[in-house]
């Protein structure tokens, strides 16, 4: 847990002291958390205080549980309802539970975004959070598309816009119940806002307290580069699973250079390596994964082959396959920390088991090459959103 102020220092003043310290280190060309590391090693670099479960790891400039838990939840078929883009649901109080009892198991990253819901996703996360759960977890949300503040609508595409990202992180602020965001992500790279102002404006927000850290999502790698020369980026969010490896080519390599932590969103490829899609399965209009060509019905018996790999390896480490999953990635490295999303307790409870799976380096070895053996048929979005991946900002004037 980041070290608490004295009682006549404010928090935030506290934090724009750090601020400046990060700045500093930002100017040797390496990652600030890695310099106080170096300083302090035996100083916990995280907001969180400790999980029940002794397994930590660490991501950037924070220590967390192995496995998070993405909050991605949209209003349902009535004012109770909330559900996910795969067709499941349940009710804000179930919601609030399963939240809660991710606490209760030792998770202490949540990732959630403005565009959720709109606005839904984190205000239920900022109610599970009261009565003191707040300050034992990481909590990173999201900005970056062109959304009305009073009534959620999409006015237009993306808007990283210095004004806009101050205004839209109050209104964060206000929906989390919180006095600072730990974590706040670019969404998506706006290509009509030179990155220098946007980690300039995320800079300005951490010297006043209201930010920590920030990270990008799904950026060009020259804009993780630029970004980092402004601020540090501590964290990328970028798709990342045994479906879809596209990180490890140029992103990966680059978040171990900067000392940037990376957290896989869809580690589970959307419920495919879950074994519950057959080469049959069809998806309702309202399924988001109804409009992505790898599940169409044209290819998806082809990639069915993936599947059945996975489940052979379950049963070889004697877990689910959606453990086998996630243990793969944060078998990766050990600074990758996936977020599964889920509206169902018993799967909250069987990822979070997945934090003590653990391979040997032969087994490894011998998955790795068994996945790469397997060519994945059909593109891994849909055109309009696979357009606004790896994506470069405009040049600063």
């Amino acid at each position: 847990m980041t070290t608490p102020p004295t009682d006549s220092i404010s928090r935030r003043q506290f934090l724009a002291t750090a601020a400046t310290t990060l700045g500093a280190a930002a100017t040797l060309g390496v990652a600030p958390w890695l310099v106080a590391e170096a300083q302090t090693a035996d100083t916990p670099r995280t907001t969180a205080d400790k999980p029940t479960s002794a397994l930590r790891r660490r991501l950037g400039p924070f220590e967390v549980f192995p496995i998070g838990l993405g909050v991605q939840w949209h209003p349902g078929h009535n004012s109770q309802a909330v559900a996910d883009l795969y067709s499941s649901s349940t009710s804000r109080q179930e919601g609030i539970a399963l939240i809660r009892r991710a606490v209760e198991l030792g998770v202490t990253l949540f990732d959630t975004a403005e565009v959720y819901g709109p606005f839904l996703s984190e205000e239920l996360l900022g109610e599970a959070l009261q009565g003191g759960l707040r300050d034992r977890v990481v909590v990173s949300t999201k900005f970056g598309f062109d959304i009305d503040p009073v009534t959620g609508q999409r006015r237009g595409n993306l808007n990283s816009r210095p004004e806009h990202i101050r205004q839209v992180v109050e209104a964060q602020l206000r929906r989390l119940r919180t006095d600072r965001i730990d974590l706040l992500y670019q969404h998506r790279v706006d290509p009509n806002v030179p990155i220098e102002d946007v980690a300039g404006t995320i800079k300005e927000l951490v010297q006043q307290g209201k930010v920590l850290h920030y990270g990008l999502s799904e950026p060009g790698p020259q804009t993780i580069r630029r970004a980092y020369k402004e601020y540090p980026v501590a964290v990328i969010e970028n798709e990342y699973s045994m479906l879809y490896r596209g990180p490890e080519t140029q992103i990966l390599p680059l978040c171990e250079e900067l000392g940037i932590g990376f957290v896989p969103w869809s580690p589970l490829g959307m419920g495919f390596l879950t074994g519950t899609i057959s080469a049959t399965s069809r998806f309702e209009k309202q399924d988001f994964r109804a409009s992505v060509p790898r599940f169409a019905p044209d290819t998806l018996p082809a990639n069915m082959a993936l599947v059945e790999l996975v489940k052979t390896w379950a049963t070889r480490k004697h877990i689910t396959p959606a453990q086998l999953a996630l243990a793969w990635l944060t078998a990766q490295k050990p600074w990758i920390v996936p977020i599964p999303g889920t509206t169902n307790m018993a799967h909250l409870e069987e990822n979070v088991a997945a934090a003590s799976i653990t391979f040997s380096a032969s087994e490894l070895k011998e998955l790795n090459a068994a996945i790469a053996a397997i060519p994945i048929q059909g593109a891994r979005l849909p055109p309009a959103v696979l357009s606004a991946t790896g994506v470069e900002a405009a040049p600063k004037q």
